[in-house]
C-alpha cells in the first residue's frame, strides 16, 4: 500500500515538471582582491539545492526549470550577497563578498563543524527546520527524520525523559555540545534534556555528524555528535509567543523577546518556558520550566557573548516500564510475576486492574526533581583576514534527586540494627529515600583557525573541564524509628520524620583535551587530517548505595587520529572516504557496579566511512556506507547489579556494518518528498551471556538495541504558499532486548505516521501568526521502542524471563500558536 501510493505520487508529479531546463554558473570572488572564494555557500531560494563554490570559487546548478529565481551567497566573515534571476537560458552570475561589518557568530563552532567537502556524513537543521515540529516534545523526537534515529519516551508521549539512539549506539555514546561547549554529563556520558525543557526554542542550529566525525570537546564519539548553536544575531526588535495544548493535558508557554541590534554594538536575548502534561502512562506527569537569557557585544572583528540557561524538572517516574504479560493480558502469567518480583497487595492489584499504561508506583511522590543551570561567556575575534581565535569559559550547576517509597526494606540494607518496641525486635521499615546527585561542572575551550582562503584551512582547538560530583542518600521517613538500638514506645505511623544519610561519596573527573586539524583543496580533491589527545583522571571516593567502600582512581590517554580524502566528480556530486580511531572511557556504573580489580576497560572504535553526495535543485541525495570496528566494546552480559540495573562488560570483537541514504527529492514546487534509510549488521564475536550462575557461549550474535532496517519519510505538501501539509513515517524493525538474538526477548517492528498541517501569514501589525497541528501516530499503532529484560534458571534448561516495553502514545494532537510581533 504504502509502495503505491509513493508510485502514484511520483507519476503525478512527474507530469508536472517542465522540459525547459537551464544550467546557472555562479562565480564568487573576494571583494578586496578579486581572488576566487572557494567554499562559499550557494543556496536557489524555492527549491531544495544548497551547494558549495569549488577550488575556482565556482558553483554550476544545473538542469534548473525557467523562471524568476533568488539565489543566496555567504562565507564565514562575509557579508551575504542576494540576487534575483529570471532564467530563459543558461546564465553566468559573477558575485563579489565583502568582508562583514560585524563578526558573524558561525565562528563560534566552526571548529567542530563538518563542511560540504568534508569526508564524514552529516545532516544540519536549521532553526525553522526545528520549529516544525517544536509543540513541547522533547529534542530527540524533534530529531526523529535524522538516518538511524530511534527515539523513545518513558512517558509515552515525549514529554519527560525522552531517549535517542543513533546507529544503535545511545546518548553515552553520543558526544553532545552547545555552543562547542560540552553538555554530556562527566560521569555517566549521557545527555539529559529533561533538565533543559523547550531548549530547541532557543536553537539556531544543530549539525549531526554520524559515526565518530570531527574532534570536539567532551565525550568520545561511538555513534553521533550533536553539535548544537544556540540563538545568534537578530538584528530587528522581536518579540514572539508560542502556546500548544495537546492530549494528556499537555501545554506549551514560550514567550522569547529580543532587542534586535543597539547603536550597531549590542544585541540581548531572553526566553521563559513552561511545559506541562499528564504523560500516556498513568500518573507519568511532567511539570518542567526553563529559561535563557543572551547578551552580546558585536564588533567589526570581535564578538563576546554571555548565555546564561537551565531549567528545572519534576517528572512523576515511569521508568519502571510494563511487564510483557501486561501488555498481552495473560492474568497467569502477572500474578507469576508478582510473585517472583515480590509485589504488595496493592502493586498486584494496579498490575492486574491495569491496561497498557500501567505504572508501577503509587507513592504520590515517586518523583524525579532536578535543576540545572549554565553560565557560557563567548569570545571571538579574527586577529587578521585570515585567523580567528574563539575562546569560552563555562560553568554548570546541576542538584537534584528522585524520590522513592520503599515496602518493609530491611534496617541492614542501610547499615542499621533492628528496634525493639514492647519487647518486639523490628528488622524491617517502610520508608521514603531520597537519591542526590550535587554536581559543579566547570572549564573553557578554546579554538584558532587559519584560512588562507585558497584551500587550506588549520585549526588548532581544545578545552580542560572539571566535573566535581557528590553522591548521597537520605532517609526522610520511615514507619518505625532509625537508631542504633533501644527501647521504644508504639508509634502511628508516619511519626518518623528524620534526615538519616546512609551513603556519601564524591567524585572528581578532569578532562583535558587538545586537537589539530588541516584541510586542503588542490582542484577536484579535498585533504582533511585530524588527530586529537585527550587526558582523563577520574577519581571516586565515599560510599555507594549498597554500603560498599567505592574508592578507586583511574587515568585514561587516548590519541584518536582521523583521515579523509573527498574527490569532486562534478560541480554537484562529490565521493569521499575516511578513517578514524576513538576511545572512551568507561562510565561511572561500570566502576561501581564491579569490584576495584574488575572494573571493565576502556573502548577503542575503528570507523571506516565511504560515500557519494549528489546536489541539484530537484534532488539531493547522500549515500554513506560504514564499517564500525570495536575493540573492548562494553555490551550488558544479562546480570543485574544489587538494585535492578544491567551490569556491562567487555567483548573483545563487535562490529556494526551499514549502509544510509538520506534524500529530498522536489520535482515541483508544491511537492517535495525526503526520505532516510539505514541498513545494519549488528554483531559480537564470541559472547558469554552470564544468567545467575549459567553461562551461555554464542560464537556470533546481535548487539542489543541495534535493528537491522531503520526508515523515515516526509511527504510535504504545499498547496498554496503559506500552507503546509506533512506526512511522517517512521519504520523500526525488531530489536532484541539483550544481546542473544532471542526473539523472545526482543521489541517488535513498528511503522508509526503522524500528520502535520500548518498556516502561517502576516496580519495588521504582526509579522506572523503561525498555527500547526500535529497528529501523532495517526493510525493507532500500538508499539514500543524500548525496554529491558531479566530472568533466571529455574533449574539447566527451565528458563523463566520477564519481559519490560516502554508503551508510546496511541493516536494524540498537539495544536500550536505562533504570534511573532
Amino acid at each position: 500500500m504504502f509502495k503505491r501510493l509513493i508510485a502514484g505520487i511520483a507519476l503525478v508529479t512527474y507530469a508536472g515538471v517542465s522540459i525547459a531546463q537551464h544550467n546557472i554558473i555562479v562565480q564568487v570572488r573576494h571583494a578586496d582582491s578579486d581572488r576566487p572564494m572557494p567554499g562559499a555557500s550557494v543556496r536557489l531560494e524555492g527549491t531544495i539545492y544548497q551547494g558549495q563554490t569549488d577550488a575556482e570559487g565556482q558553483a554550476v546548478i544545473r538542469n534548473v526549470k525557467a523562471g524568476a529565481y533568488t539565489i543566496t551567497v555567504s562565507h564565514l566573515g562575509y557579508t551575504p550577497v542576494v540576487r534575483q534571476v529570471v532564467l530563459n537560458q543558461e546564465q553566468q552570475i559573477h558575485l563579489e563578498l565583502q568582508r562583514a561589518t560585524l563578526l558573524t557568530e558561525e565562528v563560534v563552532v566552526q571548529a567542530t563543524r563538518a563542511t560540504e567537502n568534508t569526508a564524514t556524513t552529516y545532516k544540519n537543521l536549521s532553526k525553522a527546520d526545528l520549529a516544525k515540529n517544536n509543540l513541547g516534545q522533547d529534542i530527540p523526537y524533534l530529531l526523529d527524520q535524522t538516518p538511524g534515529v530511534v527515539i523513545s519516551s518513558d512517558a509515552g508521549a515525549g514529554i519527560g525523559y525522552t531517549s535517542m539512539r543513533i546507529r544503535g549506539s545511545d546518548a553515552q555514546r553520543t558526544n553532545v555540545t552547545i555552543n562547542g561547549i560540552p553538555l554530556n554529563d562527566a560521569e555517566s556520558l549521557g545527555s539529559f534534556f529533561v533538565n533543559l525543557p523547550d531548549f530547541a526554542s532557543s536553537i539556531d542550529n544543530i549539525q549531526i555528524q554520524r559515526g565518530v566525525g570531527t574532534s570536539t570537546n567532551g565525550a568520545g564519539a561511538f555513534g553521533a555528535s550533536l553539535n548544537i548553536q544556540t540563538n545568534t544575531l537578530n538584528a530587528e526588535p522581536y518579540a514572539e509567543l508560542d502556546n500548544s495544548f495537546g492530549s494528556y493535558n499537555s501545554w506549551k508557554n514560550t514567550v522569547r523577546l529580543g532587542t534586535g541590534l543597539i547603536d550597531d554594538r549590542f544585541s540581548f536575548d531572553g526566553r521563559l518556558s513552561r511545559i506541562t502534561s499528564d504523560g500516556y502512562i498513568d500518573r507519568a506527569t511532567a511539570d518542567l520550566q526553563s529559561f535563557f537569557l543572551s547578551g552580546a557585544w558585536h564588533g567589526k572583528n570581535s564578538l563576546l557573548r554571555a548565555n546564561v540557561f537551565g531549567g528545572r524538572e519534576k517528572t512523576y517516574q515511569a521508568w519502571y516500564g510494563t511487564p510483557e504479560s501486561r501488555l498481552t493480558g495473560d492474568v497467569a502469567a502477572m500474578n507469576a510475576y508478582a510473585d517472583d518480583d515480590g509485589l504488595n497487595d496493592d502493586e498486584r492489584n494496579n498490575l492486574l486492574r491495569s491496561d497498557r499504561r500501567y505504572n508501577k508506583y503509587l507513592y504520590d511522590n515517586e518523583t524525579d526533581n532536578y535543576q540545572q543551570t549554565h553560565y557560557q561567556l563567548l569570545f571571538s575575534t579574527a586577529l587578521n583576514g585570515r585567523l580567528t581565535l574563539n575562546t569560552a569559559l563555562h560553568y554548570t550547576r546541576g542538584k537534584g534527586y528522585y524520590e522513592q517509597f520503599r515496602d518493609n526494606d530491611d534496617y541492614v540494607d542501610y547499615g542499621l540494627p533492628p528496634v525493639v518496641i514492647e519487647g518486639n525486635t523490628i528488622t524491617a521499615t517502610d520508608l521514603v529515600r531520597q537519591r542526590w546527585l550535587d554536581n559543579h561542572f566547570y572549564g573553557g575551550t578554546y579554538s584558532l583557525v587559519f584560512e588562507n582562503h585558497q584551500g587550506l584551512q588549520l585549526t588548532w582547538g581544545g578545552g580542560y573541564n572539571q566535573y566535581e560530583g557528590g553522591h548521597y542518600g537520605d532517609i526522610v521517613w520511615s514507619q518505625y524509628p532509625l537508631a542504633t538500638g533501644g527501647m521504644y514506645p508504639p508509634s502511628a505511623r508516619g511519626a518518623f520524620r528524620t534526615a538519616y544519610r546512609y551513603y556519601d561519596g564524591d567524585a572528581t573527573k578532569k578532562d583535558f583535551n587538545t586537537y589539530a586539524k588541516a584541510s586542503y583543496q588542490l582542484g577536484k580533491w579535498f585533504l582533511f587530517a585530524d588527530i586529537q589527545y585527550r587526558h582523563i583522571d577520574y577519581a571516586i571516593a565515599g560510599i555507594d548505595n549498597d554500603l560498599r567502600d567505592i574508592t578507586q582512581n583511574a587515568t585514561f590517554d587516548f590519541l584518536n587520529p582521523k583521515v579523509g580524502l573527498t574527490y569532486h566528480l562534478s560541480a554537484a556530486s562529490n565521493v569521499y572516504v575516511s578513517y578514524a580511531l576513538a576511545n572512551k572511557e568507561p562510565v561511572r556504573s561500570d566502576f561501581t557496579d564491579w569490584p576495584v580489580d574488575q572494573t571493565p576497560k576502556a573502548e577503542q572504535l575503528h570507523d571506516i566511512e565511504a560515500g557519494y553526495r549528489i546536489r541539484s535543485p530537484r534532488f539531493n541525495v547522500g549515500i554513506n556506507g560504514y564499517a564500525m570496528l570495536y575493540k573492548n566494546q562494553l555490551v550488558l552480559t544479562g546480570q543485574l547489579n544489587d538494585v535492578g540495573a544491567t551490569l556491562r562488560r567487555n567483548v573483545d570483537n563487535s562490529y556494526r556494518i551499514g549502509l544510509e541514504v538520506d534524500g529530498r527529492w522536489a520535482p515541483v514546487r508544491w511537492f517535495t518528498w525526503g526520505a532516510t534509510l539505514a541498513y545494519s549488521q549488528n554483531k559480537i564475536k564470541d559472547f558469554i551471556e552470564v544468567v545467575g550462575d549459567v553461562e551461555n557461549f554464542y560464537e556470533t550474535t546481535d548487539i542489543s538495541f541495534s535493528p537491522d532496517w531503520v526508515a523515515s519519510s516526509e511527504l510535504l505538501f504545499k498547496p498554496w504558499e503559506r500552507a503546509e501539509l506533512a506526512l511522517l513515517s517512521k519504520y523500526v524493525s525488531r530489536q532484541y532486548l539483550d544481546n542473544t538474538g532471542h526473539a523472545g526477548r526482543s521489541i517488535d517492528g513498528f511503522l508509526v505516521n503522524h500528520v502535520r498541517l500548518s498556516y502561517n501569514t502576516s496580519l495588521w501589525n504582526l509579522k506572523n501568526i503561525g498555527m500547526t497541528l500535529l497528529i501523532n501516530n495517526v493510525f493507532n499503532e500500538r508499539y514500543s521502542s524500548n525496554g529491558y529484560t531479566w530472568g533466571y534458571y529455574m533449574s539447566e534448561t527451565d528458563r523463566i524471563d520477564y519481559n519490560f516495553y516502554y508503551p508510546q502514545a496511541t493516536a494524540n494532537f498537539l495544536l500550536g500558536l505562533n504570534l511573532r510581533f
